[in-house]
């Protein structure tokens, strides 16, 4: 078990998805900040992408685009990192060098968005907090917030709303570990469609192109629970109060997703999703393109590429 899990393939494939993840991400930032603010802002109108952009910029000037860049980087870095490490390492102990299928992709896809959201969900909810810190809200009804940093936040948190509150929708996060497992789950069946049993390293294209159809179908399917993961992890909202601590997480979800539709229809779930699929796709995109030849050619300095797209 521990021979398999771990091991210098694991770890190139866990620094390569964070390396490439950061990169992308990075690139297409100000689209993560339109679809943020469409989703926790709920008297913001659902304009178009560029045009809420503009809007961002005349009225807080270009920095606001990239406010919050330095946490969400931290996070994302360490949350690819878990993600890819435990998917890979994971693989390698179930499959034994066999060849992965469609299922084995999914569950373990699953299991490692489980570790993954129990492991980084603090810093999720810390970066969520300083991303929209300073902010121009068109809801009055949201407390402006003053952190100094990621520990200033971290510290402010834990003292005004106690530990717990660092893992802020955690429980559609686990919900949500389906969105990358459908991803990988996607990305991981066409790559082996476009290889048909040949080994081979995919193409910049290929590589681009299968990431983004698989960010696109895992981003539709789950966002209404992305929208709702948002607004926890602010953590401006009236929280139920029942001693289960599932059920109340069950019944904040149940109200949230119901006084959305209430306000503004079943499209309501799904504001900011134009800016979300233009922001995720890309940046998956990106992310894949770059995490295949950082991969491949880690692989090759070390004399594994052979061996590594037989296991694949």
């Amino acid at each position: 078990m521990s021979s398999a899990v771990f091991t210098y393939e694991s770890l190139v494939h866990a620094v390569s998805g964070a390396m490439g993840s950061v990169t992308a991400m990075t690139v297409f930032f100000p689209l993560d900040t339109a679809r943020l603010r469409l989703q926790v802002d709920e008297h913001r109108k659902a304009k178009s992408t560029p045009a809420i952009l503009a809007e961002i910029v005349k009225e807080e000037g270009l920095q606001a685009l990239y406010r919050g860049w330095f946490p969400v980087i931290c996070s994302l870095c360490c949350s690819n990192f878990v993600y890819f490490y435990c998917f890979h390492s994971l693989k390698a102990n179930w499959l034994k060098g066999k060849q992965s299928t469609t299922s084995s992709d999914l569950i373990i896809g699953i299991a490692a968005g489980v570790v993954n959201v129990l492991v980084t969900t603090p810093l999720w909810v810390v970066n969520t907090r300083l991303k929209l810190q300073g902010s121009n809200f068109r809801n009055e009804d949201i407390r402006p917030t003053n952190y100094s940093g990621i520990l200033d936040a971290f510290m402010q948190i834990i003292r005004g709303e106690g530990v717990g509150a660092l893992w802020n929708g955690t429980f559609p996060s686990l919900l949500l570990v389906l969105n990358p497992a459908i991803q990988f789950m996607i990305y991981e069946g066409l790559k082996r469609q476009l290889r048909r049993g040949v080994p081979r390293e995919l193409s910049s294209v290929e590589a681009f192109m299968i990431g983004a159809v698989a960010k696109m179908v895992a981003t539709v399917v789950t966002y209404p629970l992305q929208t709702i993961q948002s607004i926890l992890r602010f953590g401006q909202f009236n929280e139920s109060m029942d001693k289960s601590r599932l059920l109340s997480s069950l019944r904040t979800i149940k109200c949230l997703l119901v006084n959305r539709v209430r306000k503004y229809g079943i499209l309501g779930l799904f504001k900011g999703l134009e800016a979300k699929l233009l922001q995720t796709v890309l940046t998956a995109a990106l992310m894949f393109l770059l995490y295949e030849k950082i991969a491949s050619c880690t692989f090759r300095i070390m004399g594994l590429n052979k061996i590594h797209y037989k296991k694949r």
